[in-house]
């Protein structure tokens, strides 16, 4: 038979394989593998070794001066090399019923392949998969006139089915050349056809499925538009602080102070009925006025800021005279930050606590002067 044929196909098969393998078959892969419930294989793909016994019909050529078509069969041991590409060595055996004009009644010409095998195949793992074969083996041939070995190529086409997670059926036709030129010296070579049918078997465990993805996180909601204490929480340091805790610019705990040093009164001011502050306050008066006002700004600053109103005085007089004194003071300096906006419910007292808990020494005329004071103390 002539070679020509045999060289196109080998040619079609094999360069197909190599332009398919030339592919990007990493998407594959991944796909495959990130199906729900797919085996989570290390490498992406089913990349154990397989056994496929192989049983099958071989017709041979007519130049051979045999019977014209037999049975064959064989075992493959293969795995895959990606997801779409296998090899395989395998080893196949054919006996021939010789003519007897040729080789003598009753004889046989046999032929037993050793060889390896590519396969490309196409579309996914589980469905219908048609593939290309190609591949290359010695040939051992028995006969009346020669026993020897000689070069032997093929090529072919073929279907898979998955059947189970490890078994797969395949059937597969292919046209095989075996270069024996020593049987019959007017031939060069002989070109046989076959049609095979394999079950190929998957050897060991099959990993368990992959976890699945997990669920994308939601968008974060806009921190500019989220405020927690007046703060936004872009800023915000400390968001999980109870509302209308006193924070400061990072939404911290902020102690706001409020200090009343240097309001003092003069001495036994204000008197009863007495409500302008300012005549009460110990010269220069302005300077403890700016500093009233500011406690008015602070108070404004931060609504959320409530004070106790408290007054004190000197030693100077009867314990008596004294609280009522500062009661005065503490009243005068309540009805200061009422009238200039700060709300009456954010205000405890007003309270007078007497010649107690004096902040300096009773037995100097300064010590005396900052006794006579009020104070605002911020409830934390």
């Amino acid at each position: 038979m002539n070679r020509k044929g045999l060289y196109v196909l080998i040619a079609l098969a094999l360069g197909g394989v190599g332009a398919a393998h030339a592919q990007d078959n990493t998407a594959a892969a991944a796909s495959s593998t990130a199906a729900s419930g797919a085996p989570a294989w290390p490498n992406g793909f089913d990349d154990r070794w397989y056994v496929a016994p192989t049983v099958g019909g071989y017709f041979n050529d007519t130049d051979r001066n045999t019977h014209s078509r037999q049975i064959f069969y064989g075992l493959s041991v293969g795995k895959f090399i990606s997801p779409n590409v296998s090899v395989e060595l395998f080893a196949d055996r054919t006996q021939r019923d010789a003519d007897t004009d040729v080789f003598g009644q009753g004889n046989k010409w046999s032929n037993n392949n050793a060889g390896i095998s590519v396969r490309y195949f196409f579309g996914d793992w589980n469905s219908w998969r048609p593939y290309l074969m190609g591949g290359v083996m010695g040939s051992y041939h028995n006969n009346p006139l020669n026993d020897g070995w000689a070069p032997a190529a093929q090529a072919g086409v073929g279907l898979s089915k998955t059947i189970t997670d490890s078994v797969d059926f395949r059937v597969e036709g292919a046209y095989r050349y075996d270069w024996d030129d020593k049987t019959q010296p007017v031939h060069n070579g002989y070109g046989d056809w076959y049609l095979g049918f394999s079950l190929v078997a998957r050897i060991g465990p099959v990993p368990a499925a992959a976890a699945p993805a997990p669920p994308p996180q939601p968008a974060a909601p806009d921190c500019s538009k989220q405020f927690r204490n007046g703060v936004n929480l872009c800023d915000n340091k400390c968001p999980d602080l109870p509302e209308g805790t006193i924070v400061g610019p990072d939404g911290c705990p902020q102690k706001v102070v409020i200090d009343l040093k240097g309001v003092n009164f003069k001495f036994d001011r204000p008197k009863k009925g007495e409500t302008n502050i300012e005549p009460t306050l110990a010269v220069p008066a302005s300077d403890s006025m700016a500093i009233l006002d500011q406690a008015v700004d602070t108070l404004k600053r931060y609504p959320q800021v409530h004070v106790t109103v408290a007054g004190y005085t000197d030693s100077v007089g009867t314990a008596e005279y004294n609280q009522g004194l500062s009661e005065r003071r503490a009243k005068i300096v309540y009805d200061y930050l009422t009238a200039h906006g700060i709300d009456a419910s954010r205000l405890e007292g007003p309270i007078g606590h007497g010649e107690n808990d004096p902040i300096d020494t009773n037995k100097t005329a300064a010590g005396r002067a900052r006794n006579r004071r009020t104070e605002l103390q911020v409830q934390q």
